[in-house]
């Protein structure tokens, strides 16, 4: 794991643990913690407009709550990768390298359609 993110990962752990929070930091209670950030993330852009959001991000405002939100859902899911075991960074990278077998350029390009709906395109 890059220096930056060991770094991140044990200073979470480690306020964790100072606060004698293990006990209730399991990996399903993570993964609720970090559904209820997700949606505190979702709901500072709900029912706003994409122009919307775009004019509201350059006032500093809406970035800066967008930004706490978002940091709140990585801490939990770097919590919840230290309490499981894995390496969060290390994991991201393999299923880049998945999802770039899953979709490949010459057919994903311009469009949204699932790795599993290529059944039968011409994957050459």
């Amino acid at each position: 794991m890059p220096q930056d993110w060991e770094v991140l990962r044990q200073r979470v752990h480690d306020f964790a643990i100072e606060r004698d929070w293990e006990q209730f930091h399991t990996p399903k209670n993570l993964a609720m913690a970090l559904t209820g950030e997700v949606g505190e993330l979702v709901t500072e852009l709900q029912w706003k407009t994409d122009r919307e959001i775009t004019e509201a991000l350059q006032s500093g405002e809406l970035r800066n709550r967008i930004k706490q939100e978002a940091a709140d859902v990585l801490i939990y899911l770097l919590r919840l990768a230290d309490v499981c075991g894995f390496d969060l960074l290390g994991a991201a990278k393999e299923k880049i390298e998945l999802n770039s077998r899953r979709y490949p350029v010459h057919l994903a390009k311009g469009n949204a359609r699932k790795y599993d709906e290529f059944q039968g395109d011409s994957w050459q």
